[in-house]
């Protein structure tokens, strides 16, 4: 028998009537516990195996719906509450169907990219990685809870993810038909997403105390996303960002029409905040659109007509990238570089002759 470790926990390898069994034997891998499984465990093992007793010990593996449970609690308190549910909901219609009733420790590869190749005949590829990444979760929290020795889900290659949603920025004329067309108790939703590049979750999520009308900055803290007030996306979208001139109009004839008693800049009828910007969408935005004519796009297409008119003019990109909340410049880069201006600049003039 041979002692071997694996996270810092020592486990048994041994050969027993041609089969290979690996035994964890739950101890952390220190000299006193390696001396004690020596001159103990080993001993006891092979008398358990010499009377036939070792192998009736085997317990019983749970099912991926049984471990679920305790997966989830794991990650209870440091996962967002809109990420928790997520991943419940995607567990619930894309995954328990197929594995939710099968032994955890039984699943292969092989089944894994059965499952992984049906998503693909109807889901994009970035769908399926978001599904996978659930999965992935739950493998892993069994593999450090030595329910499972392997996870397979790692030896099925993820599916290439190709960029789905297209960039189709407004023109300038555009952009300000939509805007002298708007009803004026929602004109300067659309304002702050043309001139500050909000997402459309952050600024159904503004409060008035989030506008500071003295120093002209948003203090963008928070978002709405289906209907839960949470925080922004990622962490540097929590940001401070400046009001330039052309949407300061907007929101101070926004602020005079508003109620005292209001509390977000937009709010329903019945003065609560919009729990998506769906109705946004469907009660103002395409009927603006269809009325004049303008081709279609949704609304996170304000967030993109800013940062692509941004720098097509040649604003900083890291002011740019800093008002978007990317993490860094490069983000905005990969996303935005083709809107760019090249100068014409002749290249290389220090080698011509």
């Amino acid at each position: 028998m041979k002692i071997k470790s694996r996270n810092n926990k020592l486990y048994l390898h041994f050969a027993h009537d041609g089969k290979f069994v690996r035994k964890s034997l739950k101890l952390e891998d220190t000299f006193k516990n390696r001396t004690l499984v020596k001159k103990q465990i080993i001993p006891e093992i092979q008398k358990q195996l010499v009377l036939g007793e070792f192998f009736e010990e085997k317990e019983e593996k749970p099912t991926v719906d049984e471990f679920v449970k305790l997966s989830f609690s794991l990650h209870k308190h440091h996962r967002r509450e809109l990420t928790q549910k997520k991943y419940e909901d995607i567990y619930r219609l894309h995954i328990q169907p197929t594995f939710g009733h099968k032994q955890i420790d039984k699943i292969k590869r092989a089944e894994l990219f059965l499952w992984q190749n049906k998503l693909l005949d109807t889901r994009t590829g970035k769908t399926v990685v978001s599904i996978r990444t659930v999965l992935m979760s739950i493998f892993e929290d069994a593999y450090k809870e030595e329910i499972i020795e392997k996870n397979y889900l790692k030896l099925v290659d993820p599916p290439k993810v190709v960029e789905t949603r297209e960039k189709k920025p407004f023109t300038v004329e555009e952009m300000y038909t939509i805007l002298d067309n708007a009803p004026e108790h929602i004109r300067a939703y659309f304002a702050i997403g043309f001139f500050a590049g909000l997402r459309t979750g952050e600024i159904i999520a503004l409060r008035w105390q989030d506008i500071d009308f003295e120093n002209w900055m948003i203090y963008v803290r928070h978002s709405i996303r289906a209907g839960l007030f949470t925080a922004p996306k990622t962490k540097a979208s929590i940001r401070d960002i400046e009001i330039i001139d052309a949407l300061k109009p907007y929101l101070i004839a926004h602020r005079e029409q508003a109620s005292d008693e209001s509390v977000f800049l937009f709010e329903t009828y019945v003065g609560k905040p919009y729990a998506r910007s769906d109705k946004i969408s469907s009660h103002y935005w395409k009927a603006i659109l269809k009325e004049h004519n303008i081709p279609y796009r949704n609304l996170y297409q304000m967030r993109h007509t800013f940062a692509s008119q941004m720098l097509m003019n040649g604003e900083d990109i890291l002011w740019t990238s800093q008002m978007l909340g990317h993490k860094d410049s490069t983000m905005t880069l990969e996303k935005y570089a083709r809107y760019i201006p090249q100068k014409n600049v002749k290249r290389a003039s220090f080698l011509d002759r």
